[in-house]
């Protein structure tokens, strides 16, 4: 069967906070459906600079030599490269991206622009996960700010249609979105049951219209 690549990435500072137990949920769902082999990166504790726009990529760029900044964003691109689904998931920070999510992503320049990997993105398809104290605290604006970019880089977005929040996958971490704080429950997310189910839709549509154009490039390539 055909082998689907999933790349989950998760923009939280929190290891196993309530944005990364979000994306996981998805991960699962997609490995279920079968021939789907998935991969979790957190930001957290990541050392990745901000892209400084010094146009290295544009005219030096190389097989394997992706970017001027020595970071670790370099172990990140061969994987960002060889999967077929990019899942990026983030807290609402300010009614958008975080700030590591925002800083993983502007360092994509090198795949959208540069001289060797230019376009690299172009077949890949994309989803954005979004996690929000409570509720009305951004979860629209906040995925928004993620499939902008994938719509920028020529991605094919994928959102949940009905199931849940028409941009992607969005979920609180407050029971009823509610914003009380229960200390005995560090993951509020799991009782969003609303959120959980856009998580799974999301992974499932993913991999389906995934499926659909691998098969669809396979027949193009045959009739040629």
């Amino acid at each position: 069967a055909m082998e689907i690549k999933v790349l989950g990435v998760c923009g939280s500072p929190i290891k196993g906070g309530n944005t990364e137990v979000f994306l996981s949920e998805a991960l699962k769902t997609a490995e279920a459906l079968g021939s789907v082999t998935t991969d979790l990166i957190s930001l957290a504790g990541k050392q990745i600079a901000d892209c400084r726009h010094c146009n290295w990529c544009l005219t030096k760029q190389e097989e394997g030599r992706f970017c001027a900044i020595k970071d670790d964003m370099l172990d990140m691109y061969p994987m960002v490269l060889q999967a077929d689904v990019l899942l990026t998931a983030t807290p609402a920070y300010t009614g958008r991206l975080s700030g590591y999510t925002a800083t993983f992503l502007d360092r994509f320049r090198c795949l959208v622009l540069g001289k060797h990997y230019k376009g690299v993105l172009g077949h890949k398809v994309g989803g954005a996960f979004a996690v929000a104290w409570f509720r009305n605290a951004g979860l629209e604006t906040t995925l928004l700010s993620i499939i902008s970019s994938f719509l920028m880089w020529g991605m094919v977005v994928v959102s949940p249609g009905e199931g849940g929040c028409q941009f992607g996958a969005a979920a609180v971490s407050t029971e009823g979105g509610s914003g009380k704080f229960d200390p005995k429950d560090r993951l509020g997310v799991l009782k969003d049951e609303l959120g959980m189910k856009s998580a799974r839709v999301l992974a499932r549509r993913c991999i389906q219209i995934t499926r659909t154009l691998k098969a669809g490039r396979e027949v193009l390539k045959e009739g040629t």
